[in-house]
């Protein structure tokens, strides 16, 4: 179902490793940390964590005491914007079809596809990562 939605394991990581992030504000983690904690690669999470370093949603502190810490406050950062840094942005129209592109003047499934990825973005868009924190800490 291309278009729609791609939650990858590197999408999923990066979700899991903010909230890890938030829950710890107090100190930095590593990416050994963190590894541990999402039973993940520390090679897989450690390119995860550049691209969020790289758009500056982490900052990275070198050293012995060092490790990764969010560079902003838990409700101004959007699950659209993490997911966005993994994943770059949604199509803004795509199709089953193999091209991505649709072959016909009206979309044989009435717009649904653009339908579906409208809600995911909005959803993404309204959730933050303070909402996050809060849904696991309620599942602890």
């Amino acid at each position: 179902m291309k278009g729609i939605v791609n939650l990858s394991e590197a999408s999923i990581l990066a979700l899991h490793s903010m909230v890890l992030l938030a829950q710890n504000e107090s100190e930095p983690l590593t990416i050994k940390q963190m590894a541990e904690k999402t039973a993940s690669s520390e090679a897989h999470l450690s390119k995860v964590m550049q691209r969020l370093a790289k758009i500056k949603l982490v900052d990275s502190i070198r050293g012995p005491n060092g490790g990764f810490h969010l560079k902003h406050p838990i409700e101004l950062i959007t699950l659209l914007d993490i997911y966005q840094a993994i994943e770059g942005p949604l199509e803004e129209e795509s199709c089953f079809s193999k091209s991505g592109k649709c072959p016909f003047k009206k979309c044989l499934f009435g717009g649904l596809i653009n339908k579906m990825r409208q809600e995911f973005q909005q959803y993404l868009a309204s959730k933050t990562l303070k909402d996050l924190v809060e849904t696991a800490q309620s599942s602890q």
